[in-house]
């Protein structure tokens, strides 16, 4: 590719950014003048950009360079967005959960305050996260980063009760801290390359070889996306933001924020700029056994329906650092298609959770019972989502688990392996005591007159649930080929990801 040329539909890329932003932007404007107005605005504007994301499946390698900016003598300049096989995978993700969270609150959040600064915190974290995934220099990367980290802080401490502001006040505290050792590593692989576009940093680094300061700025951003993502024992502040949030603002941040902000970027950057040695695979194979058993252990123990998934979403981020951790094409497909799966059947137990909450008043697991004959769709959704995240055949957890233990065993790391299944038992134990409190058994008095929650609400826990049967068809050659191997590929690919985007 000539690194001058935009290739055709490239002007698409910006629009992940504009829309959401502008929406953002007019959001308190209008609010004002029509009160139904930000909950058909903001539905409006993550279904488009759940129908543009789908529309880059098996669209070529892009690369926009914002306000025509190219290259001078050979060096990259300006801002560049890259649109490439991971990239596609990430976008449908994030404004899939994006639509379906935005349909769940139009009802739910009524029970709260301002519907309008609720949807401008909504719209920019979205705004951050296809920042995020689209940005091809490390600096803007960083601001996304942040721009959907700051969106993040406000709507966990959107109900401005004491747990939630407390909550907040910790996840901003160690955000900062995660932020911070992110810009260190930023500043000294700047200083070493002298660039911030990352495919001219992957050049450099691949043509002059790894040294103590590359070493420091791999933990560096080991340890600040890590936090990002809550791996152990990176976790402390999971458990408190994520329960303490509104239901739709828990799926968001479990089911891609902390896989966006954490996870993708860090992949990104091992494996295309940085590149992968044995030492770092080893840190994220065992970073994620420990996060597999490590947040299944703590959710086993746990009484509070949303603590307990919070603690879950520690576990199953495991699985996915786990498979890239193993490096092989088979392990990074696997976790790149629990990255998909746990997306998807995490923010369904998240609005489970949140659709309890809204009709009983409580999210203590002793105090439920018998809730499938009152709220039978909010039942049945459920005992689904706990089978996808429990890995039970057919639903799609079971798959992308099995890809990742069968890649184990081809590695020879039968030990990891292991690991890896008995986490699985285990969380099938923990959801089986969900179910068997909260909605099996006989309806306790207090329950009596207990309620299905209203047809959106439904809606988007339905839409949820099917993708969770569906997505299992992700393994056939035609789907797997549109959008699981062009984004496992995009990492196997590893420092060619430089000559691949400039063209060389």
């Amino acid at each position: 590719m000539n690194p001058e040329t935009i290739p055709t539909g490239s002007n698409i890329l910006p629009l992940f950014v504009a829309i959401p932003l502008g929406a953002a932007f007019l959001m308190p404007l209008l609010g004002k003048l029509f009160p139904r107005l930000p909950d058909l605005l903001a539905n409006l504007v993550c279904l488009s950009l759940l129908i543009l994301s789908i529309t880059t499946i098996g669209h070529p390698l892009t690369v926009y360079k914002m306000g025509g900016w190219g290259s001078a003598s050979g060096i990259p300049v300006g801002i560049f967005m890259v649109l490439d096989g991971l990239t596609v995978l990430v976008l449908i993700i994030v404004n899939l959960i994006g639509f379906t969270s935005a349909l769940f609150s139009v009802e739910y959040m009524g029970k709260y305050t301002d519907k309008t600064k609720y949807y401008t915190l909504f719209l920019l974290m979205i705004v951050g996260m296809n920042g995020v995934t689209l940005s091809g220099d490390l600096f803007n990367m960083y601001v996304f980063l942040e721009v959907a980290a700051i969106a993040s802080y406000a709507l966990v401490a959107f109900g401005t009760e004491g747990e939630e502001l407390e909550a907040a006040f910790k996840y901003q505290v160690m955000g900062t801290i995660a932020s911070t050792m992110i810009v260190l590593g930023i500043i000294f692989i700047y200083s070493y390359t002298g660039t911030l576009n990352m495919a001219d940093m992957g050049k450099i680094i691949g043509a002059s070889g790894h040294n103590r300061l590359i070493l420091l700025v791999s933990c560096l951003f080991i340890m600040g996306f890590g936090l990002k993502a809550a791996l152990i024992p990176f976790h402390a502040w999971l458990p408190d933001a994520h329960p303490s949030a509104p239901a739709p603002v828990s799926a968001m941040l479990s089911g891609v924020l902390i896989k966006v902000l954490g996870i993708y970027a860090l992949l990104r950057i091992l494996f295309n700029i940085i590149g992968m040695t044995t030492l770092l695979l080893n840190v994220l194979a065992i970073l994620g056994v420990l996060s597999i058993m490590g947040g299944v252990l703590l959710a086993l123990g746990q009484w509070d329906f949303k603590r307990l998934l919070a603690y879950h979403s520690i576990s199953q981020v495991g699985y996915i650092i786990l498979g890239a951790g193993l490096g092989t094409p088979l392990g990074i497909l696997g976790g790149l298609f629990h990255f998909i799966n746990h997306s998807v059947f995490k923010s369904l137990l998240f609005l489970n959770s949140g659709a309890v909450v809204y009709s009983t008043g409580t999210r203590d697991l002793k105090k439920l019972g018998g809730l499938s004959r009152k709220m039978p769709v909010t039942g049945t959704t459920s005992m689904i989502a706990s089978m996808s995240i429990a890995g039970i055949p057919p639903f799609n957890g079971f798959f992308s688990k099995l890809i990742i233990i069968l890649a184990c065993i081809q590695k020879g790391r039968v030990g990891l392996a292991v690991w890896a299944a008995v986490g699985s038992v285990l969380t099938l134990a923990s959801f089986m005591k969900v179910q068997k409190y909260a909605f099996l058994g006989e309806v306790k008095e207090p329950l009596e007159n207990v309620k299905e929650v209203p047809f959106l609400m439904r809606l988007a826990q339905i839409l949820l649930a099917i993708l969770c049967l569906l997505l299992s068809l992700l393994l056939l050659p035609q789907f797997r080929g549109a959008i699981l191997e062009p984004a496992a590929k995009a990492l196997t690919n590893g420092l060619k990801y430089s000559g691949i985007v400039l063209g060389g």
